[in-house]
Protein backbone atom coordinates (compact mmCIF):
# COMPACT_ATOMS: atom_id res chain seq x y z
CA UNK A 1 0.00 0.00 0.00
CA UNK A 2 2.75 2.38 0.75
CA UNK A 3 4.26 1.99 -2.74
CA UNK A 4 0.90 2.69 -4.39
CA UNK A 5 0.41 5.83 -2.32
CA UNK A 6 3.85 7.07 -3.23
CA UNK A 7 3.19 6.52 -6.94
CA UNK A 8 -0.16 8.34 -6.71
CA UNK A 9 1.49 11.25 -4.98
CA UNK A 10 4.13 11.42 -7.69
CA UNK A 11 1.44 11.35 -10.41
CA UNK A 12 -0.52 14.12 -8.72
CA UNK A 13 2.60 16.25 -8.49
CA UNK A 14 3.42 15.64 -12.15
CA UNK A 15 -0.11 16.51 -13.21
CA UNK A 16 0.02 19.71 -11.14
CA UNK A 17 3.36 20.69 -12.67
CA UNK A 18 2.04 19.90 -16.16
CA UNK A 19 -1.02 22.09 -15.55
CA UNK A 20 1.18 24.91 -14.37
CA UNK A 21 3.35 24.66 -17.47
CA UNK A 22 0.35 24.29 -19.75
CA UNK A 23 -1.54 27.37 -18.60
CA UNK A 24 0.32 30.65 -19.11
CA UNK A 25 -1.23 33.95 -18.03
CA UNK A 26 0.32 36.97 -19.77
CA UNK A 27 -0.35 40.41 -18.18
CA UNK A 28 -1.74 43.30 -20.15
CA UNK A 29 0.80 45.27 -22.27
CA UNK A 30 3.18 42.31 -22.20
CA UNK A 31 4.23 39.55 -24.58
CA UNK A 32 6.07 36.24 -24.27
CA UNK A 33 8.22 34.35 -26.77
CA UNK A 34 7.54 30.57 -26.98
CA UNK A 35 10.22 28.18 -28.22
CA UNK A 36 9.78 24.53 -29.00
CA UNK A 37 12.99 22.55 -28.73
CA UNK A 38 14.93 25.84 -28.93
CA UNK A 39 13.14 27.16 -32.00
CA UNK A 40 10.76 30.13 -32.11
CA UNK A 41 7.16 28.97 -32.32
CA UNK A 42 4.87 31.88 -31.54
CA UNK A 43 4.33 34.99 -29.44
CA UNK A 44 1.92 34.87 -26.53
CA UNK A 45 -0.27 37.95 -26.12
CA UNK A 46 -2.02 39.23 -22.99
CA UNK A 47 -4.50 36.82 -21.44
CA UNK A 48 -4.77 33.07 -20.86
CA UNK A 49 -2.61 30.94 -23.16
CA UNK A 50 -2.09 27.14 -23.48
CA UNK A 51 1.30 25.62 -24.29
CA UNK A 52 2.56 22.08 -24.50
CA UNK A 53 4.27 21.22 -21.21
CA UNK A 54 7.85 19.99 -21.24
CA UNK A 55 8.02 20.73 -24.98
CA UNK A 56 7.26 24.44 -25.27
CA UNK A 57 9.18 26.90 -23.11
CA UNK A 58 8.93 30.60 -22.45
CA UNK A 59 12.07 32.26 -23.81
CA UNK A 60 11.47 35.88 -22.85
CA UNK A 61 8.78 38.12 -21.38
CA UNK A 62 8.79 41.62 -22.83
CA UNK A 63 7.07 44.75 -21.54
CA UNK A 64 5.31 46.52 -24.42
CA UNK A 65 4.81 49.79 -22.56
CA UNK A 66 6.86 52.91 -23.31
CA UNK A 67 10.12 52.82 -21.43
CA UNK A 68 12.37 55.62 -20.20
CA UNK A 69 16.10 55.00 -20.09
CA UNK A 70 18.56 57.67 -18.85
CA UNK A 71 22.12 57.32 -20.10
CA UNK A 72 25.15 58.52 -18.11
CA UNK A 73 27.00 61.67 -19.26
CA UNK A 74 29.00 61.15 -22.41
CA UNK A 75 32.05 63.28 -23.33
CA UNK A 76 31.64 64.78 -26.79
CA UNK A 77 34.08 67.04 -28.69
CA UNK A 78 32.63 70.09 -30.44
CA UNK A 79 33.82 71.63 -33.68
CA UNK A 80 35.95 74.17 -31.80
CA UNK A 81 37.73 71.35 -29.90
CA UNK A 82 35.95 71.70 -26.57
CA UNK A 83 34.84 68.67 -24.57
CA UNK A 84 31.27 68.81 -23.28
CA UNK A 85 29.40 66.21 -21.22
CA UNK A 86 25.89 65.44 -22.46
CA UNK A 87 23.20 63.60 -20.51
CA UNK A 88 20.51 61.96 -22.65
CA UNK A 89 17.15 60.34 -21.98
CA UNK A 90 15.55 57.94 -24.46
CA UNK A 91 11.82 57.17 -24.62
CA UNK A 92 11.28 53.95 -26.55
CA UNK A 93 8.66 51.23 -26.99
CA UNK A 94 8.89 47.60 -28.15
CA UNK A 95 6.60 47.07 -31.14
CA UNK A 96 7.77 43.58 -32.19
CA UNK A 97 8.66 41.19 -29.36
CA UNK A 98 10.14 38.61 -31.74
CA UNK A 99 12.52 41.10 -33.41
CA UNK A 100 13.51 42.58 -30.05
CA UNK A 101 14.43 39.06 -28.88
CA UNK A 102 16.22 37.64 -31.92
CA UNK A 103 17.47 40.63 -33.97
CA UNK A 104 19.69 42.14 -31.29
CA UNK A 105 21.31 40.66 -28.21
CA UNK A 106 20.57 43.61 -25.88
CA UNK A 107 18.56 46.42 -27.40
CA UNK A 108 19.17 48.69 -24.38
CA UNK A 109 22.92 48.53 -24.78
CA UNK A 110 22.59 48.85 -28.55
CA UNK A 111 20.47 52.00 -28.22
CA UNK A 112 22.95 53.50 -25.75
CA UNK A 113 25.97 52.93 -28.01
CA UNK A 114 24.08 54.17 -31.04
CA UNK A 115 23.08 57.31 -29.13
CA UNK A 116 26.70 58.02 -28.14
CA UNK A 117 28.06 57.63 -31.67
CA UNK A 118 25.25 59.69 -33.19
CA UNK A 119 25.76 62.45 -30.64
CA UNK A 120 29.46 62.62 -31.46
CA UNK A 121 28.69 62.93 -35.16
CA UNK A 122 26.11 65.68 -34.63
CA UNK A 123 28.02 67.70 -32.00
CA UNK A 124 31.25 67.35 -33.97
CA UNK A 125 29.77 69.61 -36.65
CA UNK A 126 28.72 72.36 -34.21
CA UNK A 127 30.63 74.87 -32.14
CA UNK A 128 29.98 75.32 -28.43
CA UNK A 129 27.60 78.26 -28.75
CA UNK A 130 25.45 76.50 -31.33
CA UNK A 131 25.50 73.31 -29.25
CA UNK A 132 24.16 75.15 -26.21
CA UNK A 133 21.37 76.83 -28.18
CA UNK A 134 20.32 74.04 -30.57
CA UNK A 135 18.82 71.38 -28.32
CA UNK A 136 15.71 70.95 -30.46
CA UNK A 137 17.82 70.50 -33.57
CA UNK A 138 20.04 67.94 -31.85
CA UNK A 139 17.02 66.06 -30.47
CA UNK A 140 15.35 65.87 -33.87
CA UNK A 141 18.54 64.67 -35.64
CA UNK A 142 19.25 62.11 -32.92
CA UNK A 143 15.68 60.78 -32.93
CA UNK A 144 15.71 60.40 -36.72
CA UNK A 145 18.91 58.32 -36.70
CA UNK A 146 17.79 56.16 -33.76
CA UNK A 147 14.32 55.53 -35.14
CA UNK A 148 15.73 54.42 -38.48
CA UNK A 149 18.32 52.09 -36.91
CA UNK A 150 16.07 50.55 -34.25
CA UNK A 151 13.14 49.88 -36.58
CA UNK A 152 14.54 46.47 -37.61
CA UNK A 153 14.98 45.60 -33.92
CA UNK A 154 11.27 46.00 -33.25
CA UNK A 155 11.91 49.21 -31.28
CA UNK A 156 10.29 52.61 -31.87
CA UNK A 157 12.10 55.62 -30.40
CA UNK A 158 9.42 58.13 -29.47
CA UNK A 159 11.50 60.93 -27.97
CA UNK A 160 15.10 61.85 -27.29
CA UNK A 161 15.88 64.55 -24.73
CA UNK A 162 19.16 66.16 -23.73
CA UNK A 163 19.05 66.52 -19.95
CA UNK A 164 22.17 68.63 -19.63
CA UNK A 165 25.04 70.00 -21.69
CA UNK A 166 27.99 70.78 -19.42
CA UNK A 167 30.96 72.65 -20.94
CA UNK A 168 34.39 72.64 -19.25
CA UNK A 169 34.81 74.50 -15.97
CA UNK A 170 37.04 77.19 -17.49
CA UNK A 171 34.47 77.83 -20.22
CA UNK A 172 31.72 78.04 -17.61
CA UNK A 173 33.72 80.64 -15.67
CA UNK A 174 34.28 82.68 -18.83
CA UNK A 175 30.60 82.46 -19.74
CA UNK A 176 29.59 83.58 -16.25
CA UNK A 177 31.96 86.56 -16.44
CA UNK A 178 30.62 87.48 -19.86
CA UNK A 179 27.03 87.19 -18.69
CA UNK A 180 27.82 89.26 -15.58
CA UNK A 181 29.47 91.93 -17.73
CA UNK A 182 26.46 91.99 -20.07
CA UNK A 183 24.08 92.33 -17.12
CA UNK A 184 26.18 95.15 -15.64
CA UNK A 185 26.24 96.87 -19.01
CA UNK A 186 22.48 96.60 -19.42
CA UNK A 187 21.98 97.84 -15.86
CA UNK A 188 24.25 100.85 -16.48
CA UNK A 189 22.43 101.64 -19.72
CA UNK A 190 19.05 101.42 -18.04
CA UNK A 191 20.25 103.60 -15.16
CA UNK A 192 21.62 106.25 -17.53
CA UNK A 193 18.45 106.12 -19.57
CA UNK A 194 16.38 106.58 -16.42
CA UNK A 195 18.47 109.55 -15.29
CA UNK A 196 18.25 111.13 -18.75
CA UNK A 197 14.50 110.64 -18.88
CA UNK A 198 14.16 112.07 -15.38
CA UNK A 199 16.19 115.15 -16.32
CA UNK A 200 14.14 115.62 -19.49
CA UNK A 201 10.90 115.41 -17.55
CA UNK A 202 12.22 117.78 -14.89
CA UNK A 203 13.30 120.30 -17.54
CA UNK A 204 9.93 119.99 -19.29
CA UNK A 205 8.17 120.55 -15.96
CA UNK A 206 10.27 123.61 -15.17
CA UNK A 207 9.68 124.97 -18.66
CA UNK A 208 5.93 124.52 -18.40
CA UNK A 209 5.98 126.03 -14.90
CA UNK A 210 7.95 129.08 -16.12
CA UNK A 211 5.61 129.52 -19.07
CA UNK A 212 2.53 129.30 -16.88
CA UNK A 213 4.08 131.64 -14.32
CA UNK A 214 4.95 134.19 -17.01
CA UNK A 215 1.49 133.92 -18.53
CA UNK A 216 -0.05 134.40 -15.10
CA UNK A 217 2.09 137.45 -14.37
CA UNK A 218 1.29 138.94 -17.79
CA UNK A 219 -2.42 138.38 -17.30
CA UNK A 220 -2.26 139.81 -13.78
CA UNK A 221 -0.39 142.91 -15.02
CA UNK A 222 -2.86 143.32 -17.85
CA UNK A 223 -5.77 142.99 -15.44
CA UNK A 224 -4.17 145.53 -13.05
CA UNK A 225 -3.57 147.97 -15.88
CA UNK A 226 -7.09 147.45 -17.14
CA UNK A 227 -8.45 148.01 -13.62
CA UNK A 228 -6.41 151.18 -13.18
CA UNK A 229 -7.50 152.44 -16.58
CA UNK A 230 -11.09 151.63 -15.72
CA UNK A 231 -10.71 153.50 -12.42
CA UNK A 232 -9.26 156.50 -14.24
CA UNK A 233 -12.05 156.43 -16.79
CA UNK A 234 -14.58 156.21 -13.97
CA UNK A 235 -13.04 159.23 -12.23
CA UNK A 236 -12.94 161.18 -15.47
CA UNK A 237 -16.54 160.30 -16.24
CA UNK A 238 -17.61 161.26 -12.71
CA UNK A 239 -15.81 164.59 -12.96
CA UNK A 240 -17.30 165.36 -16.34
CA UNK A 241 -20.74 164.29 -15.16
CA UNK A 242 -20.43 166.68 -12.17
CA UNK A 243 -19.65 169.60 -14.54
CA UNK A 244 -16.54 170.59 -12.56
CA UNK A 245 -14.69 173.77 -13.41
CA UNK A 246 -11.19 173.81 -14.89
CA UNK A 247 -9.45 174.36 -11.56
CA UNK A 248 -10.93 171.19 -10.01
CA UNK A 249 -10.17 169.19 -13.17
CA UNK A 250 -6.60 170.34 -13.17
CA UNK A 251 -6.24 169.40 -9.51
CA UNK A 252 -7.73 165.94 -10.09
CA UNK A 253 -5.47 165.39 -13.11
CA UNK A 254 -2.40 166.22 -11.10
CA UNK A 255 -3.45 163.74 -8.39
CA UNK A 256 -4.03 160.88 -10.85
CA UNK A 257 -0.82 161.28 -12.84
CA UNK A 258 1.42 159.55 -10.22
CA UNK A 259 -0.99 156.62 -10.04
CA UNK A 260 -0.95 156.27 -13.81
CA UNK A 261 2.85 156.09 -13.78
CA UNK A 262 3.09 153.46 -10.99
CA UNK A 263 2.56 150.31 -13.10
CA UNK A 264 5.58 148.74 -14.91
CA UNK A 265 3.40 147.73 -17.83
CA UNK A 266 1.99 151.21 -18.34
CA UNK A 267 3.76 152.25 -21.49
CA UNK A 268 0.95 154.49 -22.71
CA UNK A 269 -0.73 157.35 -20.83
CA UNK A 270 -4.17 158.52 -21.76
CA UNK A 271 -4.21 162.30 -21.51
CA UNK A 272 -7.52 163.99 -22.32
CA UNK A 273 -7.51 166.95 -24.65
CA UNK A 274 -8.98 169.19 -21.94
CA UNK A 275 -5.94 168.86 -19.72
CA UNK A 276 -4.20 171.75 -21.46
CA UNK A 277 -7.01 174.21 -20.71
CA UNK A 278 -7.30 172.85 -17.17
CA UNK A 279 -3.60 173.34 -16.52
CA UNK A 280 -3.82 176.90 -17.85
CA UNK A 281 -6.66 177.62 -15.45
CA UNK A 282 -4.76 176.02 -12.59
CA UNK A 283 -1.66 178.03 -13.31
CA UNK A 284 -3.73 181.17 -13.35
CA UNK A 285 -5.32 180.25 -10.03
CA UNK A 286 -1.97 179.49 -8.49
CA UNK A 287 -0.71 182.85 -9.72
CA UNK A 288 -3.59 184.69 -8.05
CA UNK A 289 -3.24 182.90 -4.68
CA UNK A 290 0.55 182.56 -4.55
CA UNK A 291 2.76 184.13 -1.78
CA UNK A 292 3.75 187.77 -1.96
CA UNK A 293 7.28 187.54 -0.63
CA UNK A 294 10.51 186.53 -2.23
CA UNK A 295 10.78 189.52 -4.57
CA UNK A 296 7.74 188.36 -6.56
CA UNK A 297 5.45 190.91 -8.09
CA UNK A 298 1.98 190.99 -6.61
CA UNK A 299 -0.71 189.68 -8.89
CA UNK A 300 -2.77 192.19 -10.81
CA UNK A 301 -6.30 192.61 -9.61
CA UNK A 302 -8.91 190.62 -11.42
CA UNK A 303 -11.00 192.19 -14.05
CA UNK A 304 -14.08 191.46 -12.02
CA UNK A 305 -12.91 193.88 -9.26
CA UNK A 306 -13.71 197.25 -10.81
CA UNK A 307 -13.39 200.62 -9.13
CA UNK A 308 -16.64 201.93 -7.71
CA UNK A 309 -17.58 205.53 -8.66
CA UNK A 310 -17.36 208.03 -5.79
CA UNK A 311 -20.51 208.69 -3.89
CA UNK A 312 -21.72 212.13 -3.99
Amino acid sequence: MSAVIIVLIILVVLVFIALIKTIQVIPQASAAIVERFGRYTRTLNAGLNIVVPFIDSIRNRIDLREQVVPFPPQPVITQDNLVVNIDTVIYYQVTDARAATYEVASYIQAIEQLTVTTLRNIIGGMDLERTLTSREEINAALRGVLDEATGKWGIRVNRVELKAIEPPTSIQDSMEKQMRADRDKRAAILTAEGIRQSQILTAEGEKQSAILRAEGEAKAAALRAEGEAQAIRTVFESIHAGDADQKLLAYQYLQMLPKIAEGDANKLWIVPSEIGDALKGLSGAMGNFGPMGGGQTPAAPSKERREQPPID
